[in-house]
């Protein structure tokens, strides 16, 4: 955990086709609001150039996100506090974070991810497309880094509305729709917990 100063958060993220990128811009955003140090930050495209040009939803995605810089171990190891986004693929995360979570043995080796206040959001194309699944494999990764799990819980009432207390979700319906207010809500509001209580931990360990 960095000394002095704000906290430090990253939003890392994967997104096909922009809904988990909305879910990231406002998590920043709200975390920014907060007092955090904010780097947004997406992963590593490992599709085929041809599979992104076949799907015109994911192709104008890809151009449109060209300005948003790549996640690196960097970015992990500078923060306080972790915000990792992607959607759910098979009730998993998308395979472009495990990746990138897969490069992450070095910090890990070295205990540098220890104690770091860490959280998580998704969505998918369904209703019961396996979004707590989703969750739940990303903070096991948190486990074993001996990070700080902040989940939202039911700790805000916009939680009550979206029904999510492992962290923020949204239905896409196969990408028609975007996030709504509650579901940006419910996101914004799991950074600013996040944040808080990287903030107070910060303020007990004195640094």
């Amino acid at each position: 955990m960095a000394y002095g100063g704000p906290v430090r958060m990253a939003v890392i993220y994967y997104s096909a086709t922009g809904t988990v990128y909305e879910l990231a811009k406002a998590a920043a955003v709200a975390a920014e609001k907060a007092g955090a140090e904010v780097r947004l930050r997406k992963v590593g495209e490992m599709a085929p150039a041809e599979v992104i040009a076949a799907n015109q939803g994911w192709s104008r995605h890809v151009n449109a996100t060209r300005h948003v810089a790549e996640a690196t171990l960097e970015d992990l190891d500078w923060a306080d506090a972790l915000l990792l986004g992607a959607p759910t693929r098979y009730g998993m995360p998308a395979a472009q974070l495990k990746q990138f979570i897969d490069t992450t043995g070095p910090l890990w080796g070295d205990g540098r991810l220890i104690n770091k206040c860490a959280s998580s959001f998704t969505a998918s194309a369904t209703a019961h497309g396996g979004q707590e699944s989703t969750l739940l494999a990303m903070n096991n990764t948190f486990y074993h880094w001996g990070a700080i799990i902040v989940p939202p819980g039911y700790a805000d009432p916009v939680q009550f509305r979206t029904g999510n207390p492992y962290g923020a979700s949204h239905t896409s319906h196969n990408g028609e729709v975007p996030p709504g207010d509650a579901q940006l809500a419910a996101v914004e509001f799991q950074a600013r917990r996040v944040v808080e209580v990287a903030q107070a931990f910060k303020r007990g360990r004195g640094v």
